[in-house]
């Protein structure tokens, strides 16, 4: 989430600050982390909502979005009309037997998040890699979307 920057001295006395902060634990009550349940999917389950990092460099957009708990076999990831959609499910079953008793929980969610990509990414070239938990999506520019340096030369 959105972090302030400034010296532990400023804190107590910065009025945006106080409203950063305040704005901040808003969005995370109502977008809180992958763990948090937003709502029912309406089968019986969670909605997830996970928690995603988008960076910008010259030559790629990157997703990363943390997953913990969900297997690699249970992730979809889509690219269509510039609009990169990562959704999957979480499931867990935790079965017990003892001499006098048997238990079975079970529990999962569904999650599916969606961002509008600025024009320019290069869709044949997209590459998505999942390693303990953390997604990641690397979408290249193409090379006309790709931000160009200009020499300045004295005239």
């Amino acid at each position: 989430m959105f972090r302030s920057l400034l010296p532990s001295t400023r804190r107590g006395n910065d009025p945006f600050l106080s409203l950063q902060r305040e704005m901040n634990r808003l969005f995370d009550d109502a977008f809180g982390g992958y763990s948090a349940p937003a709502r029912s999917d309406g089968n019986g389950g969670r909605l997830l909502i996970p928690s995603v990092d988008v960076k910008q460099t010259d030559k790629t957009i990157e997703v990363e979005a943390e997953l913990p708990g969900v297997e690699e076999k249970d992730v979809q990831v889509t690219l269509e009309d510039n609009v990169l959609t990562i959704k999957g499910e979480k499931k867990a079953e935790k079965e017990e037997t003892k001499k006098d008793y048997y238990s079975c929980e079970r529990s999962y969610g569904s999650f599916l998040r969606s961002f509008e990509l600025p024009a320019g990414v290069d869709a044949s070239k997209v590459n998505a890699t999942f390693a303990k938990g953390v997604l990641k999506v690397t979408l290249p520019k193409a090379a006309a979307a790709q931000a160009k340096k200009i020499e300045v030369k004295a005239g």
